[in-house]
C-alpha cells in the first residue's frame, strides 16, 4: 500500500537538501501526469476520469468595480477574456491567486474565472475556493468593498470537478477543447498541466466530457499531492502559511509586476532576496516491500 502527502520542511535557499530532494523527485512524480488508481485502474476503458469536488465552492463577483476591487486583493493579474474573441458562446479564461492578510501570509487560496458578461457589459468573475471557508471568504471582501459597485454572492448553481487523463495516451486520442456556456465551463487548470482541467456544470462531469467516467476522489488528492500541488485549508492554513514557501510562483499564482494587493510587501521582498527557508514539497512512502 502507498500513500502520498505534502510536507512542509526546511529548505536554506535553492541549496537546501529539501530543495535538492525537490529536483530529483519532481520528475518521477511528473511521470505520473496520467491519472493512475493504486488499486486497479476503475476507469479502464474510459478516456478522461471526472472527479467531483464538493469540497469546492463558488462565488460570483460582478459589478463596475469588480475588476479594479480584486486586482488589489490578488497576489496575480485577473483572468480576463480577450476583447477579440468575444462571440458566442462567450470566451473564458482562468487563473490561480491566494488572498493574503496584511502580514503577507495566504488567507484563501482561489482559481479565478474570468467570463464576459455581454449583458453587462463588464467582466464578472467567479472564484473557486475551499466550500468550508465561503463565508469567511465573503466577508473578507465585504470588508475592503467599501464604496465600489461590486456584488458578491455564492453560485451554487454550478458545481466543481476535475478532469483528469485516464492514460498517458487519453490527451492525444481524445483531447478536450475549452468551452463556455450557461451550463458548464471547461477549461485546462491554471496551476500546471499535470492538473488536467477544470470543470463547472449544472450536470454530472462524465455527461459532459466526451469519454469521461467517474472516479474516486482520494486518487484525485493523490495525484494532486505527487504534483506538490496545495488546495484548500487543509494544506494551506490560513494565516500560516507564506505564498512562497507554497510554491505559489511555481503554480502561475503570483505577479511581481502588477500592482499593489494586500500582503505585496513581504512577498515582494521575500522574491527578490530569493531566501525561502521552508517550502512544501511531496513526499511518497510504501508499506515494507511495497515497491514506490
Amino acid at each position: 500500500m502507498a500513500a502520498a502527502a505534502l510536507l512542509r520542511g526546511a529548505a536554506p535557499g535553492r541549496g537546501g537538501p529539501a530543495w535538492r530532494w525537490w529536483l530529483r523527485a519532481a520528475p518521477r512524480c511528473r511521470r505520473a501526469h496520467s491519472f493512475r488508481s493504486p488499486g486497479g485502474d476503475p476507469t479502464a476503458g474510459a478516456t478522461w476520469a471526472c472527479f467531483r469536488l464538493d469540497g469546492r465552492t463558488l462565488l460570483r463577483v460582478r459589478g463596475p468595480d469588480a475588476a479594479p476591487f480584486l486586482l488589489g486583493l490578488l497576489t496575480n493579474e485577473l483572468p480576463l477574456p480577450d476583447p477579440a474573441a468575444w462571440g458566442a458562446p462567450p470566451p473564458a479564461c482562468a487563473g490561480y491567486a491566494h488572498f493574503l492578510n496584511v502580514q503577507g501570509r495566504t488567507l484563501y487560496d482561489v482559481i479565478l474565472y474570468g467570463l464576459q458578461e455581454h449583458s453587462e457589459e463588464v467582466s464578472g468573475f467567479l472564484l473557486e475556493c475551499d466550500s468550508s471557508v465561503q463565508g469567511a471568504l465573503q466577508k473578507h471582501l465585504a470588508l475592503y468593498r467599501i464604496r465600489r459597485k461590486v456584488t458578491v454572492e455564492p453560485h451554487p448553481e454550478l458545481r466543481v470537478w476535475a478532469v483528469l487523463p485516464s492514460s498517458p495516451e487519453a490527451c492525444g486520442n481524445t483531447p478536450l477543447q475549452e468551452s463556455a456556456g450557461t451550463a458548464a465551463i471547461l477549461i485546462r487548470d491554471p496551476r500546471t498541466a499535470c492538473m488536467g482541467w477544470r470543470l463547472l456544470t449544472q450536470d454530472e462531469g462524465p455527461a459532459v466530457v466526451s469519454g469521461g467516467q467517474l472516479g474516486d476522489l482520494w486518487d484525485y488528492h493523490q495525484h494532486r499531492y505527487l504534483q506538490g500541488v496545495p488546495e484548500g485549508v487543509e494544506d494551506l492554513p490560513p494565516g500560516v502559511a507564506l505564498p512562497l514557501e507554497s510554491n505559489l510562483a511555481f503554480m502561475n499564482g503570483v505577479s511581481f509586476t502588477k500592482g499593489c494587493y494586500i500582503g505585496q510587501e513581504l512577498t515582494a521582498r521575500t522574491h527578490h532576496m530569493g531566501v525561502i527557508r521552508k517550502r512544501l514539497f511531496p513526499v511518497r512512502w510504501a508499506s515494507p516491500g511495497a515497491g514506490c
